[in-house]
């Protein structure tokens, strides 16, 4: 068991592109706060989710994990499921589009952020009916095709391809729904936590079949191993960590949801009250 533990910590992977990409994005980040603490102020906590964001896909994409994916299917099934249930919300979470109005000039505003977050495209890419379908569709349409088998054998296919489109429909799907990000328009939180309730059901069949099924579905994971459970023993494990993990992560998501809209009703009452209190003043000073 030690052995077999040194030698999957033991391996890595340096991946120049997502490193690269993963060290711009933080660099960024924390320019953009340092101009908005400038003019104005950023919650802290809003740096932290993006960071630790970060963090985990540099956890999948670098290091042990990535390593041994293509040989084990729970560390392919974990590098998924950190991506789509944990570091892409916790990107939204870190509010890079308000950020970004956040720390432009008061020309680039005009010139270009304002524009972009208002135009048609952006308007297409944050309706939430089509982020829930371009989720359920990446998540289930590559499960179930020869898609998944051909990336697992193809390293540009999984590398620019697979794990980007993870990653992209995730952020799509998670931007309307929860955090504060600048958009053309929001849905409602009760539309909110129902997107989030029934993305539950493509995730829960996932999961159940992969557990349940009684082959091996993908035969690149078919093979020998140099240590750890056989093929059809790991199978059973990525499809019981999708059907109970992602259960578990998204009710907290849902959780997160309901306290944005509890929060939004109370400040919505507080303002009602300051209302009546300021329309009662008036009619005292009149009588």
């Amino acid at each position: 068991m030690n052995n077999s533990l040194s030698t999957f910590l033991g391996s890595g992977t340096f991946d120049l592109f997502a490193l690269v990409n993963l060290v711009l994005s933080a660099i960024w980040y924390l320019w953009a706060v340092r101009r908005a603490r400038i003019v104005g102020s950023w919650n802290p906590w809003r740096t932290c989710a993006f960071l630790l964001g970060l963090t985990l896909l540099a956890f999948v994409y670098l290091g042990p994990v990535p390593a041994w994916s293509h040989t084990f299917f729970w560390a392919h099934m974990t590098q998924h499921l950190v991506v789509m249930m944990a570091a892409a919300p916790l990107l939204v979470l870190g509010a890079p589009t308000t950020l970004w109005f956040r720390a432009s000039s008061s020309a680039s505003r005009r010139r270009w952020v304002i524009p972009i977050l208002r135009s048609r495209t952006v308007r297409w890419l944050t309706d939430p009916i089509l982020t829930w379908i371009v989720f359920a569709v990446a998540l289930v349409g590559m499960h179930f095709t020869g898609f998944y088998n051909w990336a697992l054998v193809n390293h540009d296919a999984d590398y620019f391809l697979e794990q980007p489109i993870y990653l992209i429909a995730a952020f799509l799907f998670y931007f309307p729904l929860i955090g504060s990000n600048l958009q053309p328009k929001r849905p409602t939180h009760g539309f909110r936590l129902a997107s989030l309730a029934l993305m539950m059901i493509p995730e829960a069949i996932t999961g159940a079949v992969i557990y349940f099924a009684p082959v091996i579905l993908y035969p690149a994971f078919d093979r020998a191993r140099p240590f750890g459970l056989h093929a059809m023993s790991d199978q059973q494990l990525s499809g019981a960590l999708m059907w109970a993990l992602v259960m578990v992560v998204d009710s907290g998501w849902m959780m997160l949801a309901a306290s944005e809209w509890f929060t939004n009703e109370e400040r919505a009452g507080r303002r009602v009250d300051r209302e009546i209190r300021q329309e009662h003043v008036r009619e005292m000073m009149f009588e």
